[in-house]
């Protein structure tokens, strides 16, 4: 018996995104228009089509835009809290309130090209987003909107390879993004039989956390079962931190079981 794969009104309507907006009303007014914009939902499940089936790639719904997105507001409320500026304040003036927002776009929006291919999603992710931003920053006087629309397609284009992030927040998005890893991530390809270093990898890793740190003021901590975690940690966490411009507000470390306690196993602090 074949199973409809056509997407439907009722699917798009089981999506929300949930992220904590506290009293940032401008945030809650952005959140409240995703959730109701059935073109970004939809984007979300053809990519997820582009990924996982035609690409054998680990998650790139609405599941890991959530994940991306709520981490991408841990990081920017510690480094709030501990005065880093905001570069929409510092060079337009604008509000953290903006500043958020931006992150929270960037990280929900930041593949969306993937629905068109994985080679240079990046690049295809800014037109994409462009268009689906002027209806949920319609209700932003025109010169914000513009601004903050900027600031969002700067941290897009930011988190490719070999990206250079201009701004705290489009370092705030890269890191966020690159902090999704684990064996949530690899549970598709893993179950499929896609077996190979990154699914071990994402296997070894039971869960990360985002600390407000000692040395500095981020703290990201890995918990691992098994030294494979590392490669994650070696070759894409430590890749994406380099090149953020927030090298000198995260240190990075990996804990593993070693016999009955958890242990640090290695520290990187660039």
């Amino acid at each position: 018996m074949l199973f409809s794969k056509k997407i439907v009104k009722s699917s798009l309507d089981a999506i929300k995104i949930n992220v904590s907006v506290g009293e940032n009303q401008l945030l809650k007014k952005v959140l409240d228009n995703i959730n109701s914009n059935d073109e970004i939902k939809t984007l979300w499940k053809i990519m997820n089509v582009m990924a996982i089936d035609r690409l054998g790639m680990s998650d790139h719904g609405p599941t890991h835009f959530n994940i991306v997105a709520n981490n991408g507001q841990r990081l920017i409320k510690i480094l709030e809290k501990n005065n880093i500026s905001m570069s929409i304040v510092t060079d337009f003036g604008l509000t953290n309130d903006h500043a958020e927002a931006v992150v929270f776009l960037a990280c929900i929006m930041h593949d969306l090209g993937i629905s068109i291919h994985r080679d240079g999603h990046e690049g295809y992710s800014l037109f994409i987003a462009r268009d689906i931003l002027k209806e949920i920053l319609s209700f932003l006087p025109i010169e914000e909107r513009m601004v903050v629309t900027s600031e969002i397609l700067h941290a897009i284009i930011s988190h490719r390879a070999n990206g250079k992030p201009k701004t705290v927040e489009a370092g705030i998005m890269r890191i966020a993004d690159a902090i999704d890893m684990g064996k949530g991530r690899s549970r598709i390809t893993y179950k499929r039989g896609e077996v190979n270093i990154y699914s071990e990898s994402d296997l070894a890793i039971n869960n990360v956390e985002i600390l407000e740190g000692n040395k500095k003021p981020i703290e990201i901590r890995i918990h691992m079962t098994n030294p494979a975690g590392v490669f994650q940690v070696d070759e894409i966490m430590t890749e994406k931190l380099v090149g953020s411009n927030l090298e000198k507000f995260v240190t990075i470390t990996a804990y593993m079981m070693i016999g009955s306690s958890e242990q640090l196993y290695k520290e990187y602090s660039v």
